[in-house]
């Protein structure tokens, strides 16, 4: 396996990580999930990078991809366990990472350390050759021992060039028939927790999309459609995604219902426990070396630094 330009994914990383920690500060009750999101979409760009999909907000049984729609109202209520997950991509090298914040558990959460620390056990293990079973029996013992349940039929994933998801795939739990880890492959680890059944099932309207296939020209899309589709790189997108180039709401219904129309559009709608459930997330990025494991979206005290003409950049897309 080719390996990656692992400066550009170290920065990549580092903004992840950053706009995560960003994004972490701003949740408390009141504050607008859709606020959240864009703001943090905002800083992933003004550091130099672009979101390598929407970031979501996931609210109490919702394990992943609630996504604020540009007119999303919701608010973070006392009490909510809000997961925030979002990546970014440099050049297209991709990382990805989220953290939980419970606002009934506080700081002290069970929830959040058994997901947390099952990422930590799991990460002690990482290497070139390691057993991805004996990562997956990492997660659903610790997870176990906090009294909880990992979710089974979500999965940690491999990352790579303009691809957010490709293998291998990281088990919650121990797959006898999972693979190895190999040098140069960038995985993002993403134990879930909750105290329910531990299963998942899509539930709701979706509102992160991706592409089935790259647009030809017998699609026939209208040119602004097209450049705002082509703006996407290949990754996932929301509503909030196709305004910043179809300024026009109706415009970016038009531009769903043609992507739609062709069998062009996936959708992705949030993935959900039993209502009542409480479930907690917590991941990183880590790139397996020829020697070891490298934690990607670990943050780090050097600051990043986003190029002078950033958003001279932006402001010109």
């Amino acid at each position: 396996m080719k390996p990656p330009d692992l400066e550009l994914l170290r920065k990549s990383g580092q903004i992840s990580a950053r706009a995560r920690e960003h994004g972490k500060a701003m949740i408390v009750p009141g504050a607008k999930l859709r606020t959240i999101a864009e703001e943090v979409e905002e800083m992933i760009l003004d550091l130099g990078g672009k979101p390598a999909f929407p970031a979501q907000l996931s609210r109490n049984h919702i394990a992943a991809h609630y996504c604020s729609s540009p007119t999303d109202e919701t608010e973070v209520q006392p009490g909510d366990i809000i997961k925030l997950d979002l990546g970014t991509h440099v050049d297209g090298y991709v990382t990805d990472n989220a953290v939980t914040v419970d606002l009934q558990g506080g700081p002290n959460s069970a929830l959040v350390a058994a997901s947390a620390m099952a990422l930590e056990n799991a990460i002690a293990v990482m290497g070139p050759g390691a057993s991805i079973t004996e990562i997956g029996e990492r997660i659903e013992s610790t997870i176990k021992t906090f009294g909880f349940t990992p979710v089974y039929n979500l999965t940690g994933h491999g990352v790579a060039r303009y691809v957010i998801h490709c293998s291998p795939s990281i088990p919650n739990y121990p797959d006898p028939k999972a693979p190895r880890l190999r040098p140069n492959q960038t995985i993002a680890c993403e134990p879930f927790a909750c105290d329910g059944r531990g299963y998942i099932d899509e539930e709701g309207a979706a509102e992160v999309f991706g592409l089935a296939r790259k647009p030809k020209p017998k699609d026939k899309l209208p040119p602004d459609i097209q450049e705002a589709v082509d703006a996407t790189d290949g990754l996932p997108f929301a509503r909030r995604t196709l305004l910043r180039h179809l300024p026009d709401p109706k415009r970016v219904e038009e531009a769903l219902r043609l992507l739609k129309r062709a069998k062009l559009l996936r959708s992705y709608p949030p993935l959900c426990e039993r209502k009542g459930v409480r479930v907690a997330q917590t991941e990183h990025t880590i790139f397996i070396s020829e020697t070891g494991a490298e934690v990607l979206t670990m943050l780090r005290d050097t600051p990043v630094t986003a190029p002078a003409t950033a958003s001279e950049s932006r402001a010109s897309s």
